[in-house]
């Protein structure tokens, strides 16, 4: 099969943050059996090695640089001017913002003389490429990983919108635009059964189907020992806006009260690209704010307890199904256990909590217990091994690609 795939963001290393491991992995799998097209964009931080580390795994790389976009300001005009211009598109601004011309004219000239059999869409920005009109002779294919409407409808809801009137009006607009940008395409990917959900009642008609996040166990092996001790960590991009509203959260609102209990206990915050109020945390007793890791996997091995404490965000959580991986036992919020069967009837793999007194508690519980935190260990590891692994990612988006065209 000739596959067209298009990722604005630069998937390699399969480290810099979920849709880039995501691309890079399901890359990985097709490349084995597929000619694979690459469109991509090269941001400042892309070195030329890890451009030849990505060329491995495809049969043509086509890079792109950044589109140069005017500076319209951040004040209010220019918050006007970005509101005016979805208004009247009909796609939000960070879609516009990613978005090429020259990209575009490539895939335009490409895709109508049947270079291609399969087009995909690496994350629903690359929607934005994609001709409504192609679908009659090309499948079409929108990795979408969650709804943008359901993300801010919840962000409103739970009251960790950071502009509450900017996400009102945004709100109708991006139902709008998921429910115009989904029609284009033949078949929807999500992450997540609630995902899956969201979409659906949005589009009736589309076919969706969910293909969960996996995990490369040679870079998260199984830790051989428990370290014990009172090391919370958590992981992930310090400048993904869930991930800051999810530490500034657990540091300010549950960390003191876990310390009071446990005054040796530490929290660090791991991850690469540290905003300044993340930065500011780090000030605070017992915070380590680190940056950028080597190895995210050796932090994760040294942890006691691996907190996910997100608040906002749809889809399944690479960060969550790593610790998992590693061996570490796992206190995450609904947000951050989203799609993965942890506790009720199932084997207890994690333990949930959303409050601060409930992550106080469940942290408590793990500390003091190391029979339970070896239970969670092992049965989350065993769960990651059975359900989340990229060769079985890998199959299932395989067959959403190709199925129909291979065998007809």
């Amino acid at each position: 099969m000739q596959i067209l795939m298009l990722s604005s963001t630069f998937p390699y290393p399969p480290t810099r943050g979920g849709t880039q491991v995501r691309t890079f992995n399901l890359l990985k799998y097709l490349s084995q059996n597929h000619a694979i097209t690459l469109l991509t964009q090269r941001h400042d931080s892309v070195t030329d090695a890890e451009v030849e580390g990505l060329r491995e795994w495809a049969k043509e790389l086509v890079i792109f640089p950044l589109p140069v976009k005017s500076t319209s300001g951040g004040g209010f005009f220019g918050k006007l001017q970005r509101f005016s211009a979805f208004l009247q598109q009909g796609t939000p601004p960070n879609v516009l913002h990613q978005y090429s011309d020259e990209m575009q004219k490539w895939i335009d000239r490409a895709v109508p003389v049947g270079k291609f059999e399969v087009i995909t869409c690496e994350h629903s920005v690359n929607e934005i490429y994609v001709r409504q009109q192609w679908r009659q002779h090309i499948r079409t294919v929108a990795n979408i990983h969650s709804s943008v409407y359901a993300t801010c409808k919840q962000q409103l809801e739970t009251g960790t919108s950071e502009n509450r009137l900017r996400d009102q009006l945004n709100l109708p607009l991006l139902r709008q635009y998921e429910q115009r940008y989904c029609s284009k395409f033949d078949r929807l990917v999500v992450t997540t059964e609630e995902d899956r959900q969201q979409i659906q009642a949005l589009n009736p008609d589309v076919q969706l189907t969910v293909i969960p996040n996996g995990v490369d166990f040679s870079l998260f092996p199984m830790r051989s020992y428990d370290p014990g001790g009172h090391r919370l960590i958590f992981i992930g991009a310090m400048d993904n806006k869930p991930n800051i509203d999810a530490v500034h959260f657990f540091s300010l609102q549950a960390f003191p009260a876990i310390q009071k209990r446990y005054p040796d206990a530490t929290l660090e915050l791991v991850g690469a690209r540290p905003m300044p109020e993340v930065v500011e945390l780090g000030r605070h007793p017992g915070i380590t704010v680190t940056g950028r890791v080597p190895s995210m996997v050796e932090y994760l091995h040294k942890a006691t307890i691996c907190v996910v404490p997100m608040r906002t965000g749809y889809g399944i959580k690479n960060k969550t199904l790593e610790a998992m991986a590693a061996g570490v036992p796992v206190v995450g919020s609904d947000r951050g256990l989203e799609g993965l069967a942890v506790d009720g009837k199932e084997p207890l793999r994690a333990l949930r909590a959303n409050e601060p007194v409930e992550y106080i508690d469940a942290i408590s519980q793990l500390f003091e217990d190391a029979a339970l935190r070896e239970q969670l260990s092992r049965n989350a590891r065993a769960l990651i091994e059975n359900e989340y692994t990229w060769e079985r990612a890998g199959t299932r988006y395989e067959q959403v690609l190709c199925s129909d065209i291979m065998s007809g």
